[in-house]
């Protein structure tokens, strides 16, 4: 089931955030201060989150919002799923919640920036083979040798 997060679901989404072993420990505390913005105030923080529950307990979770200064582009900045269970689908179940919750709100395409590291080879298989577009490399982007790798899916719109 796919809902919104309450503040009682924070611990349980940094807990996976720090247990899918590619963030590091700044991402995740990153990943607490777009949190805390999201229950502050989603609508004027910009950033919107999404939980994947199984049995009641948050297995998974996204965040996405619109990029300012756009006409309906959005960021997707976090997916995770606990690593005890990735491979099942849900991954690609809150992709596509994310995709048609951008379109609710009039985004016309989504960006995800990723990490050209060879323990990202999952996640860049993962967006190509969800139907986004490699649109460009910055080489040495994050640190010598970690390369920015960025995709693109137009949505369709009505």
């Amino acid at each position: 089931m796919i809902d919104t997060p309450t503040a009682g679901d924070k611990a349980v989404i940094l807990d996976i955030a720090a247990r899918t072993g590619v963030f590091s420990a700044e991402e995740v505390d990153t990943v607490e201060e777009l949190f805390d913005a999201y229950l502050e105030d989603a609508a004027a923080s910009g950033y919107y989150f999404l939980t994947y529950r199984d049995g009641g307990q948050v297995v998974g979770f996204a965040c996405y919002g619109p990029v300012a200064l756009t006409e309906g582009t959005y960021d997707l900045y976090w997916i995770a799923v606990d690593p005890n269970i990735q491979a099942r689908g849900i991954g690609g179940a809150l992709l596509a919640w994310v995709e048609a919750e951008t379109r609710a709100r009039g985004g016309r395409m989504l960006m995800v920036e990723t990490s050209g590291r060879p323990d990202y080879d999952r996640t860049r298989r993962f967006y190509e083979h969800q139907g986004y577009t490699r649109v460009a490399v910055i080489d040495d982007f994050y640190a010598p040798g970690d390369d920015l790798v960025i995709y693109r899916k137009r949505l369709a719109t009505h």
